[in-house]
């Protein structure tokens, strides 16, 4: 089973894949789609939306899971965080791939154990847990990844559950 990970951002989204055979992890490709500041904010989104629709096209992941919005005090961000996680959605319907969304605590507490984890405590274990060798990894990018594994983690749990 291979899935796609997204972090929804505008200044960088975060994206990760991968790939679980039997009771093997492995990572596909991950990294982060920038967009320029200077960019108007449609000519953004859709960089962003034309991205994720090629990293589909060409990693066919079997399912998409992407961070939910989270309460935020400025509303003008959280409305521009809808806009991107608007964008990215689009993608994945285009691709007509199955989609499944985690709060970021959900995200967090899959990975590290504990809800209110630090960011960098989730790039140490998502490190460890998929054996990155890279000494850093971008935090959009590291968010991706922790996003696909809470998934692989959801999905497990509820197959052997279903399965008893």
């Amino acid at each position: 089973m291979k899935i796609l990970g997204i972090d929804p951002s505008l200044r960088a989204t975060g994206f990760g894949i991968i790939e679980q055979n039997q009771n093997q992890l492995n990572v596909v490709k991950y990294g982060v789609i920038k967009t320029s500041q200077k960019a108007p904010l449609l000519d953004r989104l859709n960089k962003i939306k034309i991205e994720i629709e090629s990293i589909i096209q060409t990693h066919k992941p079997d399912e998409v899971a992407i961070e939910n919005l989270f309460y935020a005090q400025n509303v003008k961000t959280a409305i521009i965080l809808g806009q991107v996680r608007g964008a990215a959605l689009i993608a994945v319907a285009s691709n007509q791939c199955p989609l499944f969304e985690y709060s970021a605590l959900e995200i967090k507490k899959a990975v590290t154990g504990y809800g209110k984890a630090a960011k960098y405590q989730v790039q140490d274990m998502i490190r460890v847990l998929l054996q990155i060798k890279e000494d850093r990894i971008q935090e959009d990018a590291s968010d991706a990844l922790a996003t696909a594994l809470c998934h692989l983690n959801s999905k497990s749990f509820l197959d052997k559950t279903e399965g008893q």
